[in-house]
């Protein structure tokens, strides 16, 4: 059987933890784990002519990560992270390589093959990369699974950017944070629920993930309502934990699976994942179906 193919697009870095550095940003965590699961995965970014953007490519390839990595005359970028209880706390590097994905026939003929697609906004901070990320969304098929997770970053964010964001996915998957955000930015009504109803009809939305921490977390669509409590476990770190969670959503909507038994799965995942250090942990075997 042929494997779905998986794009994760927008940034690739290096988290600079007080441990060491570790490979990061939120599309190349999804499609690791998607890798994972069963998907032809594939991150498609930009680096820098410099030794992080060979030992980046390098890494991505010893974990047996497809990648299309176009070079940039800009750093490879990296993130500051420090840990306050387990909660990672960001310090993004501008200007570098990711801010300038260019266009080009390889990723036109990408975005017509993709199964599933995962974008965030934080990789549209810059014109480039954003009109990149928005052509290549505009050329996939309509059958294919485009999901946004919101990613809001610091300020690396415009109205503009989510209300275009929103508009080009079919899955949405945010935080309670997020929710927030915009709620009031959009002007959505009170109650959660009518918040995340408001948004799938604004937006033709399939399906809304929103995860909450330790309150669990929810998956809406018009027809179902689906919500899992946070299991109880000895947090190492939450880095990436939510990617893992829009991987496994991915890979449940490409087999289709019961909202219930994806949610249910994602769950497991996540919580493993911040049982673990750093965003791409490998996944035990009672954990891949």
């Amino acid at each position: 059987m042929k494997k779905p193919k998986v794009i994760g697009l927008g940034e690739v870095l290096w988290d600079m933890l007080p441990s060491g550095n570790q490979l990061g940003g939120a599309p190349a965590n999804v499609a690791f784990h998607a890798m994972q699961l069963g998907a032809d995965a594939l991150v498609v970014s930009a680096i820098g002519d410099d030794e992080l953007g060979v030992e980046l490519a390098n890494t991505l390839s010893s974990m047996g990560l497809q990648h299309l990595l176009q070079q940039s005359s800009s750093g490879t970028g990296t993130v500051g992270v420090h840990l306050e209880d387990g909660i990672p706390m960001y310090s993004i590097k501008e200007g570098v390589a990711w801010d300038e994905i260019r266009s080009s026939n390889e990723l036109d003929e990408l975005a017509r093959t993709a199964d599933a697609v995962c974008f965030g906004t934080l990789a549209q901070r810059n014109h480039v990369s954003r009109e990149t990320i928005q052509l290549f969304l505009s050329r996939l098929s309509p059958e294919a699974i485009c999901l946004c997770d919101l990613n809001l970053r610091q300020q690396y964010y415009t109205k503009e950017t989510i209300i275009d964001s929103l508009k080009a996915c079919n899955v949405l998957k945010i935080n309670d944070y997020e929710l927030d955000v915009l709620s009031s930015l959009l002007r959505l009504p009170a109650g959660e629920e009518a918040k995340l109803q408001q948004l799938a009809a604004d937006f033709s939305l399939n399906i809304i993930a929103l995860t909450k921490g330790s309150e669990g977390s929810l998956l809406y669509t018009a027809d179902e309502l689906s919500h899992f409590s946070a299991k109880t476990i000895t947090v190492a770190d939450t880095i990436g934990a939510g990617d893992s969670f829009s991987a496994a959503l991915i890979m449940g909507l490409i087999q289709k699976k019961s909202l219930r038994h994806m949610h249910e799965h994602a769950t497991r995942i996540s919580a493993y994942v911040c049982q673990q250090h750093g965003a791409m942990p490998v996944l035990p075997k009672e954990l891949i179906y």
